[in-house]
């Protein structure tokens, strides 16, 4: 049986590999949606013997199915933004410290001591409704950050803007984590120059504003806050762990965290480095749920198990993804 403490202690890729196999195992057993996809597909347990070989439940699954390889009690339910009437995921979480654990030791990995920071969270698109793993995340890393400047701001950008300028001005090192519209509604009101914040973007317009190329987002955003570059943060109801890039769209993964780029003419197979295709994610920490991702996402796959994120696929774009709908 795979523990946390084992998929926390990660620190290579052959070890990395061989843990997710075990996952896989696990998971086979223990995940009746998600061995159904596997005989749907015709893969046996005892026939993978490799990463490429695992099947990747199609993201969607989470939206009308309970993907659950544990039969502990549900501590937590996430549940995903949505436009009203429109079908949401859910991830049901029975063990919510392994969350806690992710999300804590990848800060530590990207940006050290969360005490070194003061967190100020412009996240009101998703402080509005119940059920936000990311809301969740960011509340625990104020607590942790015991700095009493710390904390969630709505729709009071002036207050907002007053408490940036004090903190950064004082040589507090700050940490601003914004949905992406309510960031290009703050540096509408007042442009800055910051010289002690990071200014990470958790994506997405929820919309409230056209969407945009990463560039030109990132060159706004940049422009506005006095800051040489944007920091962004790659998660999703449906994962426990998070990918962060220090800087130009491209992502790092924790030790226990991969993609892989599958063709998108057939979800089967996988596209090498440099090429476009759709994003699977394996992420160990959703032992207790489903590891192996298909996202709806379109990117691009570079060494040292780094990724950048171009775009989404049109429904009409989804081919092999959803072969599937129990």
């Amino acid at each position: 049986m795979v523990t946390s403490n084992d998929i926390f202690a990660i620190s290579n890729q052959k070890q990395f590999e061989k843990i997710a196999l075990k996952v896989f195992r696990f998971q086979y057993e223990n995940n009746a949606v998600y061995r159904d996809f596997c005989e749907l597909l015709n893969v046996e347990k005892g026939s993978v013997k490799s990463l490429h070989q695992i099947p990747f439940l199609p993201i969607q699954f989470f939206k009308s199915h309970d993907v659950l390889s544990s039969s502990d009690d549900i501590q937590v339910t996430f549940t995903s933004s949505g436009t009203t009437g429109m079908t949401t995921s859910k991830h049901l979480v029975t063990d919510v410290s392994v969350y806690e654990q992710s999300y804590q030791n990848a800060f530590s990995e990207f940006y050290g001591n969360i005490e070194d920071y003061a967190v100020l969270a412009l996240l009101p698109s998703y402080l509005e409704r119940e059920g936000s793993s990311l809301i969740y995340m960011v509340n625990d890393l104020i607590e942790r950050s015991n700095n009493p400047n710390s904390g969630f701001y709505l729709h009071n950008y002036y207050e907002l803007t007053a408490k940036l300028i004090e903190l950064d001005t004082s040589g507090q090192n700050v940490l601003l984590i914004g949905v992406t519209y309510a960031l290009l509604d703050l540096i509408e009101l007042q442009k800055f120059t910051l010289n002690n914040t990071i200014i990470m973007e958790t994506g997405g317009m929820k919309g409230q504003r056209k969407e945009m190329i990463r560039e030109e987002l990132h060159e706004l955003l940049c422009d506005g806050f006095g800051v040489n570059s944007i920091h962004s943060e790659y998660g999703m109801t449906e994962l426990l762990s998070q990918a962060y890039s220090l800087g130009n769209g491209i992502f790092e993964c924790p030790n226990w965290m991969s993609v892989l780029i599958r063709d998108t003419e057939d979800a089967l197979t996988y596209v090498d480095y440099g090429k476009t295709g759709g994003i699977n994610v394996i992420d160990l920490a959703n032992i207790n749920s489903c590891s192996f991702i298909a996202t709806q996402d379109l990117g691009k796959r570079h060494g040292n198990n780094s990724f950048e994120v171009l775009g989404r696929f049109d429904n009409s774009d989804i081919r092999g993804c959803n072969l599937m709908v129990l």
